[in-house]
């Protein structure tokens, strides 16, 4: 799958525009940070990537199994250390209105790793830049 977004920042500090087709969302960086805080930080998109990934890759796999829940919460805890070379997520999921029995949520627990954000965070990544001066 190709994806392609565009990031236009103008005069306004870090206040961001970002579109991948017709869908639009802001980004700004923390008012500690200088920014106005009128969308989220790029590292909140980052964690927002992995959590909606895997919401939306076990909603399909229920589905699929035609097992119940009402709801599919699943929080991110992004941290990282002091020289920003190591990135740690913590995610947890939890089902509303489902009774799974432990084999269902063993399985679960292997499909949330199989979404595609988390194959790409945990694969290999390589970053191609050019500079179109």
């Amino acid at each position: 799958m190709d994806i392609t977004v565009k990031a236009v920042l103008g005069n306004e500090l870090y206040y961001t525009e970002v579109t991948a087709g017709t869908n639009v969302l802001i980004t700004d960086e923390p008012t500690d940070l200088g920014g106005q805080n009128k969308g989220f930080n790029p590292f909140e998109i980052l964690a927002t990537s992995l959590a909606s990934c895997t919401a939306a890759t076990l909603r399909m796999y229920m589905d699929r199994k035609q097992w119940k829940a009402d709801k599919i919460i699943v929080e991110v805890a992004m941290t990282r250390d002091g020289s920003g070379t190591k990135t740690t997520f913590n995610r947890k999921v939890y089902f509303e209105g489902a009774s799974l029995d432990a084999d269902i949520a063993k399985r679960l627990y292997m499909i949330a790793d199989k979404c595609p954000v988390h194959k790409v965070l945990t694969g290999e990544v390589t970053i191609n830049t050019e500079l179109a001066i």
